[in-house]
Formats: C-alpha cells, sequence, structure tokens
C-alpha cells in the first residue's frame, strides 16, 4: 500500500490494490501511473501480463473520482482555464480558442501539431488594443509555421483573411491569402520576433535579432480592435515566450513586453474558439472516462479491475458500465439513465450508443484505447476518429482531454500515425523496446510441403473439413495449372490438420493454444480435435478443445475461456482477435496453425509462452506453398460473400504467401527460426539441455549432470601449464625493476 501510495495513489485505492497481493507497483505501472495522474498523455507499450491495465485504471479512477469530489463541493473551476496543472489567467495560449488538432503543454507556451495535411492554429488567452509590444517565438522541430498578430475574429489559419497578419517559415508574409516574398526563412532553433506598434498601426518580425523591416501596415478600421498573438502549424513544434522569461533577443527601443501590458490595454480572450469545449451541463448518460477494448474478455477483464479498484472509493461513489455486444441493452441503457462516471466497452455496441445519442461523450476526460495496434488492424480506425472527433478537448470545467494509448508495440505505422493526430505531447513508456523473442521461449517453424509430403492424398476423408472453396469453379474448367495451385491450397489445409495433432501427441501438450487465421478455419481445427476423440466434455482428454471467435455467443466465449484457465481442457483454438489481452499465466505450448499476416503479431503470439521465466514452446505451421484465401472488405464482412476475384480485382480473396511472411518474421527479429522436420520432433538447445515446457529453467542447464568429472582432466592439465608458466618466469631471475627497464 505504501509503495502505490508512494506515486500519489489515494488511500482507498491502494487499500484495493494490496487486496490483490500487489505489494509492489510493476515496471509499467511505476513508470505510467504518476504520469498519468500528473495530467499527460501516455503511449504505453508492455506485455500482457505486465500489469498495464491497472498502470491506467487506477490513475483513471482516481482523476475522475477528484473530478466528481470537485463538482459535489461546487468547485467549477470557471474562474480560470485550467489545463494539466496550469491556470491560463496570465498571457499563455488558449485551450479554449484553438484548432481541434492544436496541442498546448502544461505551461500554456509549447504549441504542437503534429497534423501532416492540415494546419491547425491558436490565440493568446489576452490581446492588446493600445501600446507597442513584442514577443518571441522560438521553433522546436523543421515542421511548417506561420507566426504572427490576429483580431477575433480571424480564422485561426493566420493569414487567410484580413483579419489575421502572419510570417512564415517559408520567408512568405500572409493578409487575406496574400503571399509575398519578405525577410528570409526560418527553421528549427531560429527565434521570430514579433512587432505590434498601435502608434503608427504596424506590425513587423525580427529573425534571431535582426530587424526584418515592415511588414503590415494595419488598415484603419482594424486599429481599433484587440489584437492576439497568434501562429498556426503543420507537423511543426514552437514555443511563445510572452516576457515571462528572458527574451533571447532585446527588442527595439519603445517595445515591451505584451505580458507588460496595462490592464486598460489588454483584453480577455474570447472563450468560444472552434476548439470543441464542452458548455454542455452534464446529463446522466454523460461518462468522465471511456476505455474501448478490441474484444468481449478483455473487456470484461478490465471492467472487473475497475470494479476492484474502485471497491473502497466513496463520496461520491463511482458507477462503472460495461457496454459490450451480443448482450441485451436494456440493462445498458437503464444504467446510463441512472448515472455512469466509467464506460468499458467494445466498439460495436459503443458506435451504437453514441449514434443513437444514447451515451454521451459531452464530459469525458480520458479516452483509454486498450491493445490499440488490435483496434486498428481490425478495422476501426473510423470509428476511433468519429469518437475522437465528438470528444471535447476541453470539459465545462476547464479540464484537458487526456488520451491513453495501450499498444503490444509502439512501434507499428498505425499506432505512431494515431498518436501523432490525437494525443497532446505524449510521453513515451516502451518496455518492450524492439521486438525480440525472450530466452525463454523456443520457437520453430515446421515447413507445409504438399509435393514432398504426400500423406494428404492416403487420407480419403479422413481429414480436416477444407472450409468452402474460394475458387471460382466456373473459372477451373480446362485450366489445368488454376486446378493445381487449388489442389496445393487444400493439401495445405489437410497437412497442417494433420501436422497440428502429430505436434500435440508428440510433445504430449497439456494445455497449449491454438491459433488459426479466420473463425470458420477455428470451426474446422474444433470439429477435426473432436475427432479425435477430444471437444468440450471431453475432461481431460488429450485433445479436449474450446474455441474462441467473434461469432460464438458471449456467455459461450466466457465459459470456454474459464474452462481453459481452470485447465479442464487442454487446447484454446482461437483467432488473433479473439485472443488479445487475455492474461492466461502458464500456457507452455503455442501451435500456429497459420503464421499472422502481421510480422508484430508473431512476437505478440509466441509471447504468450515462456512468461515467468518458465519455458515455453511456440510451433508454427509453414506452408511452402502459396494459398488463396479469403479477405473480405466487403460490407458485409463475408456473410453470404461469394466474390471469388482477387483484392486488386475489387474481389474478396488474396494470396497467401506464408514462406514471404517467414522472411519478414525473420528480418523483423534479426534472426533465422530453427525448422523442424514433419515428425515435430525439436532440436535440443545444447545450452539449455532437456528442458520440461511449462516448468522453470534449472540453472545450468539440464543436461550438465557429472559434468565437474568430465571437465576435472582438462582443468588439472591448465592448473599444470599455469604452474609451469610461473616457475619459468622465475627462473629468469628479473625483479620487477629490472622487468621494467628490459621492455
Amino acid at each position: 500500500m505504501a509503495a502505490f501510495s508512494e506515486m500519489g495513489v489515494m488511500p482507498e485505492i491502494a487499500q484495493a490494490v494490496e487486496e490483490l497481493d500487489w505489494l509492489l507497483p510493476t515496471d509499467i505501472q511505476a513508470e505510467s501511473i504518476p504520469l498519468i495522474l500528473g495530467g499527460g498523455d501516455v503511449l504505453m507499450a508492455a506485455e500482457t501480463g505486465s500489469g498495464k491495465t491497472g498502470a491506467f485504471s487506477i490513475p483513471v479512477i482516481q482523476i475522475v473520482y477528484e473530478t466528481l469530489k470537485d463538482q459535489q463541493e461546487g468547485k467549477k473551476g470557471r474562474a480560470a482555464i485550467k489545463t494539466g496543472g496550469a491556470i491560463f489567467n496570465n498571457w499563455q495560449m488558449n485551450p479554449y480558442d484553438r484548432s481541434p488538432a492544436f496541442a498546448i503543454g502544461p505551461d500554456g507556451l509549447c504549441c504542437q501539431s503534429r497534423e501532416f495535411k492540415e494546419w491547425h492554429g491558436c490565440r493568446s488567452t489576452k490581446g492588446v488594443t493600445k501600446g507597442k509590444y513584442y514577443y518571441e517565438v522560438t521553433c522546436h522541430d523543421q515542421g511548417l509555421c506561420r507566426v504572427g498578430w490576429s483580431t477575433s475574429q480571424a480564422a485561426l489559419d493566420l493569414g487567410t483573411d484580413k483579419y489575421g497578419f502572419g510570417f512564415g517559415g517559408t520567408g512568405k508574409k500572409s493578409n487575406n491569402k496574400q503571399f509575398d516574398s519578405y525577410g528570409e526563412e526560418f527553421t528549427m532553433h531560429d527565434t521570430i520576433g514579433c512587432y505590434l506598434d498601435f502608434d503608427k498601426g504596424q506590425i513587423s518580425y525580427s529573425k534571431n535579432g535582426n530587424d526584418l523591416g515592415l511588414a503590415f501596415d494595419i488598415p484603419q478600421n482594424l486599429r481599433n480592435q484587440a489584437f492576439f498573438a497568434s501562429c498556426v502549424l503543420k507537423n511543426a513544434e514552437l514555443k511563445f515566450n510572452f516576457g515571462g522569461e528572458s527574451f533571447k533577443h532585446t527588442p527595439k527601443s519603445g517595445f515591451v513586453a505584451l505580458d507588460q501590458a496595462p490592464e486598460g490595454h489588454a483584453v480577455k480572450s474570447s472563450q468560444t474558439g472552434s476548439a470543441k469545449v464542452s458548455q454542455v451541463k452534464a446529463s446522466s448518460n454523460a461518462p468522465k472516462a471511456l476505455i474501448i477494448e478490441p474484444s468481449k474478455e478483455l473487456a470484461e477483464q478490465t471492467f472487473n479491475n475497475v470494479k476492484q479498484f474502485k471497491k473502497y472509493v466513496d463520496n461520491p461513489k463511482l458507477r462503472e458500465l460495461l457496454v459490450i455486444g451480443g448482450v441485451a441493452a436494456k440493462e445498458q441503457l437503464s444504467a446510463l439513465e441512472q448515472g455512469i462516471d466509467i464506460v468499458v466497452g467494445t466498439p460495436g455496441r459503443l458506435d451504437d450508443l453514441v449514434s443513437t445519442g444514447k451515451l454521451s461523450l459531452s464530459q469525458i476526460r480520458f479516452l483509454v484505447l486498450d491493445e490499440c495496434d488490435g483496434l486498428l488492424s481490425a478495422g476501426y480506425t473510423d470509428f476511433i476518429n468519429r469518437i475522437h472527433n465528438q470528444i471535447p478537448q476541453v470539459t465545462s470545467d476547464g479540464k484537458r482531454l487526456q488520451v491513453i494509448v495501450c499498444s503490444a508495440t509502439l512501434h507499428s505505422f498505425d499506432v505512431k500515425k494515431l498518436s501523432e493526430r490525437i494525443m497532446h505531447f505524449p510521453t513515451w513508456v516502451d518496455l518492450k523496446g524492439e521486438d525480440s523473442v525472450p530466452e525463454t521461449v523456443h520457437h520453430v517453424v515446421v515447413p507445409v510441403n504438399p509435393k514432398t509430403d504426400r500423406l494428404w492424398e492416403r487420407l480419403g476423408k479422413n481429414h480436416i473439413r477444407v472450409s468452402p472453396t474460394c475458387w471460382a469453379e466456373d473459372t477451373l474448367k480446362g485450366k489445368r495449372t488454376i486446378n493445381i495451385e487449388k489442389m496445393w491450397s487444400e493439401a495445405i489445409k489437410v497437412l497442417k490438420g494433420e501436422y497440428a495433432v502429430r505436434a500435440i501427441k508428440e510433445h504430449k501438450m497439456d494445455q497449449a493454444i491454438v491459433f488459426c487465421r479466420t473463425k470458420i478455419d477455428c470451426d474446422n481445427m474444433e470439429q477435426y480435435l473432436i475427432q479425435q476423440g477430444g471437444g468440450p466434455d471431453s475432461k481431460g482428454h488429450q485433445f479436449s478443445c474450446v474455441c474462441l471467435h467473434g461469432d460464438r455467443k458471449p456467455n459461450e466465449r466466457k465459459h470456454n475461456l474459464e474452462r481453459f484457465k481452470r485447465k479442464e481442457v487442454r487446447l484454446l483454438i482461437c483467432t488473433d482477435v479473439a485472443a488479445r489481452g487475455i492474461d492466461i499465466h502458464g500456457v507452455p505450448y503455442v501451435i500456429n496453425v497459420t503464421l499472422p499476416d502481421e510480422k508484430q503479431n508473431y512476437v505478440h503470439r509466441i509471447g504468450r509462452v515462456g512468461r515467468a521465466e518458465r519455458m515455453g514452446l511456440a510451433i508454427s505451421l509453414v506452408a511452402m506453398e502459396k494459398e488463396k484465401v479469403w479477405y473480405h472488405v466487403c460490407a458485409n464482412r463475408g456473410r453470404g460473400c461469394y466474390n471469388t476475384r482477387l483484392k486488386e480485382d475489387g474481389g474478396c480473396t488474396i494470396w497467401y504467401n506464408e514462406k514471404e511472411l517467414l522472411s519478414e518474421i525473420e528480418e523483423h527479429l534479426k534472426c533465422t527460426i530453427t525448422q523442424c522436420e514433419p515428425d515435430i520432433k525439436v532440436p535440443v538447445d545444447e545450452f539449455d539441455g532437456k528442458v520440461t515446457y511449462g516448468q522453470r529453467r534449472t540453472l545450468g542447464g539440464g543436461n550438465y549432470k557429472g559434468h565437474v568429472d568430465v571437465l576435472a582432466p582438462t582443468v588439472q592439465d591448465l592448473a599444470s601449464l599455469e604452474r609451469e608458466a610461473q616457475t619459468s618466469f622465475l627462473h629468469l631471475g628479473y625483479m620487477p625493476n629490472q622487468l621494467f627497464r628490459a621492455f
């Protein structure tokens, strides 16, 4: 309890954590909890089972509670604009008067936009109406920017209407969409001075202290209006200095720092800029936190953790809701009407509730995307964008939206792209680094070659069911090459079924996760194992199995997962999406019936074995011939679809080349994965010796019994040689000082 309290966790939550026997925070918790409690956006990468659910849910619960407590005590926070711990009652950039993708740091001065295609701008919290003023902007990178002055009527895209006057890094000045050459270009590390002279009605700039001369004459009709410090950015970062710290370059004579403007010459900025600001009175169906999970099982796990962590939080109590599909919506709607503070859910049902107005996003303080790479690979990018666009960046009490992104790896291009667009100055907590395979995991590949292993011809009908073909029968007539390709594809599926059974028998697998590419492949594998005598009711049988994928009913999925965890069945057959984030401890084996099409998912899969210092074995069955497989991009996601054309031709099939995928995985991991023969007898590693998968590795390996006796003669020889060398040296008769002279 003391360890979590030292990070700022409130005692009530720390007490609940202690009941889980969490004496010390995990690495991901120690890094992330203080950052989130401090108000920052956080990107975190860590393995399932590392405690990352606690890393985000503990601080989310605490900040939601503190927000509700403030509201309960009447602390509205409207006297000053508060964001990320900074109070914007002085000269700073205004979180209410900015574009959606414009980020403002906790100091109110550092600004950033990581949108590559669009410009996003902002104005200061105050403006001036009289006098001669100066402020500085320092560029932090090589992105594009324009800085200058604008009235409250101006567009946030500075310099594109008659109310804004900007100077850009390309060396152009702009007003009313008129871009003219001025001064010179500027970029990273340059400091731009911005001058406003109401006495003469002029605007000018300097670069690194060098005066660039007159830029604009302010039109007469604007000279009685307030002017605000402004900027617009495209994938850029810069920092304002209004005089709160020493200027890098002394302004021209007669000009004073902008924050020295007398009260009578300064006016406050409007708080009705284009930034999404929640001014709506909190309604019962407007939670403070939204946690999005890629699967129902993971949503349930996170929901149960939230319930555990908040159990002692009181006055006010926190109300949580699980929003998942496949269950009646009546209870979820009833709970929303009564009032909810934290929602945990999956995209499908969340999208329904939000689009119909049953779930309001007007008061969201926290948006958590758990297993973000899984959400993106499952096709939920548009959903995430829609949700984020509906959430106000600043709530009615001045709190800034915090975004937490968790991912199996932060090195995914899609995750990086998304984070750059929706997060504000995120801190990376990467405890995985580039993908690598732990020493406790043995992973091997088994080539599946229907040309050399003709077993598939001798099985008759006694083999795994081959899914409905993705070949157009009318194109096969008279075209032997296509018939051959179809034959190889079907033979590979048959062989993979045999090899999976062979692997289970060879290694006497008492518990294993079997990954298949599609839901129908999972169903076929389940039926085949049942034919071998397994099935969900064959408790303890070598092939007892359950299936986990999105087409199974929620209660069945939950029941199947619990049975596997309790070791009532030995085999869990699942897809990547269904298994993502499920924390199952101590699984000794994984079988990849099909390689994943994303190389990061290979590491994610095999990382489910070899945990807690226990040895694990991952076996991947790799086809040596290309397969034509379904890849549905149609609206119904495959239901009733018979479009057998290739994807590039507007169809729903692709060529699946596992040899190529294997090469990409090996290149990604910078290693060559050991290959096994079809008998699947894994070569013994000479150092590890004979390990027992699922048990801790014994120090010194497994085959070193009696090694002292074996090495004894060699050790004696070395000792004799050492004595001879020392004796020869002494016989030379040299003293140490003589040796030095000799050299």
